[in-house]
């Protein structure tokens, strides 16, 4: 059986239950930019937009998408942060 990746020590957790596009993408933005390079970002959405909207801004902003699951409607995502400027 594979290990989850969601076992491992997440660095901030981020619930957007319940809010609709754009308020998931917008909270996310606004939480990694207080975070810093190679933290994780563990999301929980029920907005299934986000399946597309995270990657999306994750390959954008050139963070890491470690990980997207959804069980019982409720999709989990953790994100690493990447360094702004990394080339």
């Amino acid at each position: 059986m594979q290990q989850s990746l969601f076992s491992e020590k997440q660095d901030v957790t981020l619930d957007v239950t319940g809010h609709k596009c754009p308020v998931p993408i917008l909270r996310v933005r606004r939480q990694l930019e207080r975070m810093a390079k190679g933290a994780i970002l563990k999301i929980t959405a029920t907005d299934a937009m986000t399946r597309i909207d995270f990657p999306h801004f994750c390959h954008e902003g050139r963070h890491e998408l470690l990980e997207m699951t959804e069980e019982n409607g409720i999709y989990s995502f953790l994100i690493r942060k990447s360094g702004e400027g990394d080339d």
